[in-house]
């Protein structure tokens, strides 16, 4: 009967990672495929590879976090609450999947593990607490750090970068060699590639990232009800990470690459950059980082930000309008030298907010990654209200 429960509890373990794997590859390399980098076949093989990186090395320690310092009380996490924990996360991760849009791994993971710890009177409130101001803080500072860069600082970035998106693929696989071996297209332009290269890395860094806390939330359970062994469930983790990746993850990247806003390649590597920042800072202080939630708001940002430089910034003294003051006066590089003010762009600079920016889509994202967290926690707790709490009074 233990052998059977077992291998019910790693089968639904592997289906929590194939939602993982659905879930972080769209924010990872939605940026890269929403600019036409990358392919989604070729994100999902770097997200495979590089989440096993950062699952094998940093992320043991989240799995110590989740398995052993959230819950105070030894002999909670069994194998049947493990399962039922798993069920939980791996059913609400799907749900939003189902729905194209990438729901928070580690606020579904973290929030059916609160569950069970209320419903067992053994959740550590501190620990809890630390987690959750941080969930708040993140999304926020990651909103406002991209939309200030769009409003202000994105016209300059861009002439910094000068990229010009040329048809056809940025990178082709030549399979002439006995190595196939990837090769630049036949448009791509020297500073194209440089820009593609440098997304598709930052999203390298980003995959890197998500396996460092994504991979406790698929084995944290079974791990820490010691029932099996840690390096084993991070290579099975991350092989259903990879399947996800290579399948479900498609959804995601449309919604986070396409549908929410359009982003060039000068965009994309923004979102990038500020995104993975901010889930890195959080991996180094020890919180399981909300990564899908930070690259989506990061994105919404840089949209919303673009798509309000649309009114110049003057200054009224005695009814009389002065010039406009901007940015790129407190910014340039040399002496004389200005980024255009807001409003001065020409007309074809000024994308629209139609463009740039998709209240639907960005509603329905919001309002599922806030849903999906809340089946799991409502779920596990109600479940281990009426079936298991018992067995620890």
């Amino acid at each position: 009967m233990v052998e059977l429960l077992l291998v019910v509890g790693v089968a639904v373990s592997l289906f929590v990672g194939f939602n993982i794997g659905g879930a972080t590859t769209g924010p990872a390399f939605g940026p890269a495929v929403g600019s036409k980098s990358i392919s989604k076949t070729g994100a999902a093989a770097l997200m495979a590879v590089f989440f096993f990186v950062g699952a094998w090395t940093i992320g043991r320690e989240v799995v110590d976090t989740l398995g052993n310092d959230l819950i105070t009380q030894s002999g909670v996490f069994t194998l049947e609450s493990s399962i039922v924990l798993l069920f939980f996360i791996g059913g609400a991760l799907f749900v939003g999947n189902y729905f194209g849009v990438p729901a928070s791994t580690s606020m579904t993971a973290v929030g059916a593990i609160a569950g069970l710890g209320v419903a067992t009177g053994s959740l550590d409130w501190t620990v809890m607490g630390s987690i959750a101001v941080w969930w708040i803080v993140a999304p926020i500072v990651g909103f406002w750090t991209s939309a200030m860069i769009g409003r202000y600082l994105y016209p300059r970035i861009n002439r910094w970068v000068a990229i010009e998106t040329t048809e056809g693929a940025l990178f082709e696989i030549d399979r002439s060699g006995v190595v196939p071996r990837p090769t630049a297209g036949p448009n791509t332009t020297r500073r194209e590639l440089f820009g593609g290269t440098v997304v598709i890395f930052i999203g390298c860094l980003m995959a890197f990232s998500s396996g460092t806390s994504n991979i406790a939330n698929a084995i944290a359970p079974l791990v820490g009800a010691e029932v099996v062994e840690l390096n084993t469930m991070i290579i099975l983790g991350c092989g259903a990470v990879a399947v996800g990746a290579f399948t479900i993850a498609r959804r995601t990247l449309d919604t986070l690459g396409d549908d929410i806003t359009d982003l060039p390649l000068t965009a994309a590597i923004v979102v990038a950059v500020v995104s993975s920042t901010i889930v890195i800072f959080l991996s180094v202080i020890g919180i399981p980082a909300s990564f899908v939630i930070i690259a989506t708001t990061s994105i919404v940002g840089l949209g919303w930000g673009r798509a309000t430089r649309t009114a110049k910034v003057t200054e009224v003294v005695s009814g009389e309008e002065s010039p406009s003051v901007s940015v790129g006066a407190l910014t340039a590089e040399e002496p004389g030298e200005e980024a255009p003010a807001i409003g001065d762009e020409e007309p074809d600079d000024i994308p629209s907010a139609a463009d740039l920016f998709d209240p639907a889509t960005t509603g329905r994202v919001l309002v599922m990654q806030n849903v999906v967290p809340l089946l799991s926690t409502i779920g596990a707790y109600a479940m281990f209200t009426l079936l298991f709490a018992v067995w620890w009074t």
